[in-house]
């Protein structure tokens, strides 16, 4: 199972317990990461925690779904819907004008991601993100204050 950019930042894993545990060869990035996978931290926690880049995070996770030494744990995870994205395209124009939807689409690949299947909980960083493309102070404190009532109506 390869891990993509986009899956890397919600997947969590769990170790899977084998009686086999001492044939394998672990180097120290598998061991910590191994260690740290507790079915219910993702990819993306794991990796900040330890400081590793996702490229690096996506070998690991590789090399141990290889060696049936972890498995995906499945989690429904929500997504933005197109409401969210409409607002969102909307509150980022008025503030820097018909260059909004390429900001987005940026922002959301900085992040791993692609509008089509962005997870709700990083629409806060995703907000953040963009308000920094703000160079107006006063719209961008507007941005934000509008975002965050719309994040928040949506329980995101």
């Amino acid at each position: 199972m390869g891990i993509s950019s986009d899956e890397v930042f919600v997947t969590v894993f769990r170790r899977v317990m084998r009686d086999d545990l001492g044939n394998f060869s672990l180097d120290s990035h598998m061991l910590n990461v191994i260690m740290e996978l507790d079915g219910k931290k993702s990819l993306a926690v794991v990796a900040e925690k330890m400081g590793l880049s996702l490229s690096i995070i996506r070998k690991v996770i590789s090399k141990l779904l290889e060696l049936r030494l972890v498995e995906p744990i499945q989690t429904n995870i929500s997504m933005l819907d197109n409401s969210f994205l409409d607002c969102l395209n909307t509150q980022l124009s008025l503030a820097v004008g018909p260059i909004a939807e390429v900001l987005i689409e940026d922002a959301a690949a900085d992040v791993g991601h692609n509008l089509s299947h962005f997870p709700t909980h990083r629409a806060a960083e995703l907000v953040d993100l963009l308000a920094r493309q703000i160079q107006s102070r006063d719209k961008r404190a507007d941005f934000k204050q509008n975002m965050i009532k719309q994040i928040r109506e949506q329980g995101q």
